[in-house]
C-alpha cells in the first residue's frame, strides 16, 4: 500500500463507520493493533482522564501546566471541531497533516495486515486508529508525557490500553446510555475501572452514589485516592466570567489564580488538574508551583464557554448533555446580561428534554438547526420541543448551520450575544462555515 497523503487518510478513516454510531467498545483490537506496531505507548508516561463533563478541560489545563513546566508533552482529546488534526498535539502545536497522513498509513498497515493474517475478524474502529495515530506520533516526537482523554466510558475505551500509571475521573452524570449503562452506578462502574493497582487516582467531587462505585473500586485495587484534598476560595471573577481562585492542597497554595476557562465549573476541574501536576512530582517530573499557576491562567480550550468578543459577540459552548447545558445556563444567568440570540442542534440521542428545558428560556430569539450528522436531531423534532417552551415568535427553524449563522445577524442587535450550543460537531461547522472576514465587519 502506497503512503496516503492527507485528504486519503480522512477518507479512508471515516469509511469505517461513524465515530459514534461504528462504536465497538473493547480492548483487544488496540492491544494487537499497538503491539504490531512496537507498542509505542510504552515509551512515555500517560496520564488518563475519564469522566461525563470536563475532561478535555482538565486535560488541557494539566498540558498547559506540564508545558511551562518544560516537559514535552503529547495531547489527546476529542472529539475535533474543524480539523482531525485538533485531536493530537505535541507540545502545544496540533499535528501537520503531513505527519498525520503518514502515521495514518502506518496504522491501516498495520491494521490490515492483523485482518488478512486472522488476527483480527475485522478492521479497528475510527476511534481505535486514531488513538493508535496519536501514540505512534507520541513516541516519534519523543515526548515526555502523554495526556489522554477518554473516548467513551473507561473500562473499555482505547486509551485505556496505554495503562496509564496516573488517573483521574471528572464529575460523572448520565450520558451515553446506550453504550455505559442506564444507571449513574453503572456508568461509574465503566469509568472507574481506569483505576488499577499501581496507579495514582484523583477523584472529583462526585454525587454519593458515583463516589461510593469509585472509593469501592480503588479499595478493590489497593489505591489512596486524591479525593476532595483541594481546597477552594473564590476570590472575584471578571466580567467576562472567569474567575480568580485561591488553591490550597496538602503540597502548597495557589492564591489569586486567574483561570484562563471560563465558567464557575472549570473551577473543579482546575482543582483536579492541580492534584494531577501534584501527583505527576512523585513521577519524577519537575513542575514548580510557578509553572501550575501559569498553566492555568494561560490555559484554552476551544468550543468550551469560548467568547470571541464583538458587536454582536459569539459565545461557543458544546454543551451536549443536561449537567452541561445546567453549567452554560450557569454562567449566562450569571454573566451574559444583553440580548441573547441561541443557536441550538443537537444529537438526538440526548437528553433533549431536559437540556431544552435548561436553556431555551434564556434565549431572547432560538434558532433551532441540525447538523450535518447522522446522528442529529431533526429540526421539526426541535421545534416541537421548543413551542412547548418559548412563544413561537422567538423560534426560528433553519435547515443547516450554515442558515442558522447567516439568521443571527437579522435578529441580534450590535450589543447583544450570539451562543451556539447543544453539541461540538455543530460548534465545529459553524466554525469551518464562518467567512471570518464578513463577520469581521458584523463583528466591529
Amino acid at each position: 500500500m502506497l503512503p496516503m497523503n492527507f485528504d486519503e487518510s480522512i477518507r479512508y478513516l471515516f469509511s469505517l463507520g461513524h465515530e459514534t454510531l461504528a462504536l465497538k467498545l473493547g480492548l483487544r483490537n488496540t492491544q494487537l493493533l499497538l503491539e504490531s506496531l512496537g507498542n509505542p505507548h510504552e515509551f512515555f508516561e500517560s496520564v488518563q482522564i475519564a469522566g461525563t463533563n470536563g475532561k478535555g478541560s482538565t486535560a488541557v489545563v494539566l498540558d498547559s501546566i506540564c508545558r511551562d513546566s518544560g516537559i514535552k508533552t503529547g495531547l489527546f482529546t476529542s472529539p475535533h471541531l474543524i480539523s482531525i488534526t485538533e485531536r493530537i498535539r505535541i507540545d502545544g502545536n496540533e499535528i501537520s497533516e503531513i505527519s498525520f497522513a503518514k502515521h495514518a498509513s502506518e496504522v491501516r498497515l498495520a491494521a490490515e495486515s492483523l485482518v488478512t493474517t486472522g488476527q483480527l475478524e475485522a478492521m479497528p474502529t475510527f476511534f481505535e486508529h486514531v488513538t493508535a495515530i496519536a501514540l505512534v506520533a507520541f513516541r516519534e516526537a519523543e515526548i515526555g508525557l502523554a495526556i489522554l482523554e477518554t473516548g467513551l466510558g473507561g473500562r473499555l475505551d482505547a486509551t485505556t490500553v496505554a495503562g496509564a500509571r496516573t488517573v483521574a475521573i471528572t464529575p460523572l452524570a448520565l450520558d451515553h446510555q446506550e453504550h455505559l449503562g442506564e444507571t449513574l452506578e453503572e456508568i461509574a462502574g465503566e469509568k472507574a475501572a481506569i483505576i488499577r493497582r499501581g496507579v495514582a487516582a484523583v477523584v472529583a467531587e462526585q454525587h454519593p452514589t458515583a463516589l461510593n462505585v469509585i472509593l469501592r473500586r480503588c479499595a478493590e485495587c489497593n489505591v489512596e485516592p486524591s479525593v476532595g484534598e483541594c481546597r477552594i476560595e473564590i476570590v472575584d471573577s471578571t466580567q467576562d466570567g472567569r474567575f480568580r481562585v485561591t488553591f490550597e492542597t496538602p503540597e502548597g497554595r495557589y492564591e489569586n489564580v486567574l483561570l484562563g476557562l471560563r465558567g464557575r465549573h472549570q473551577i473543579m476541574n482546575v482543582a483536579v488538574a492541580i492534584r494531577l501536576a501534584e501527583s505527576l512530582r512523585k513521577r519524577g517530573f519537575t513542575i514548580p508551583k510557578t509553572s501550575i499557576v501559569k498553566g492555568i491562567e494561560k490555559a484554552r480550550h476551544a468550543g468550551r464557554l469560548e467568547l470571541l468578543e464583538g458587536n454582536p459577540s459569539l459565545l461557543f459552548d458544546g454543551a451536549h448533555n443536561p449537567s452541561g447545558a445546567q453549567a452554560l445556563r450557569s454562567f449566562l444567568d450569571e454573566f451574559v446580561h444583553k440580548p441573547l440570540t441561541l443557536i441550538f442542534g443537537a444529537m438526538r440521542d440526548k437528553k433533549l428534554e431536559e437540556i431544552a428545558a435548561i436553556l431555551f428560556p434564556a434565549a431572547n430569539n432560538l434558532i433551532l438547526t441540525q447538523p450535518d450528522n447522522p446522528r442529529a436531531a431533526r429540526v421539526e423534532d426541535l421545534y416541537c420541543l421548543a413551542e412547548t417552551i418559548l412563544d413561537r415568535e422567538k423560534i426560528i427553524a433553519a435547515q443547516s448551520a450554515s442558515q442558522a449563522f447567516g439568521m443571527t445577524k437579522e435578529v441580534t442587535p450590535a450589543e447583544g450575544i450570539i451562543c451556539i450550543t447543544g453539541s461540538l460537531y455543530l460548534i465545529g461547522e459553524v466554525k469551518a462555515i464562518m467567512n471570518l472576514s464578513s463577520f469581521s465587519k458584523m463583528a466591529h
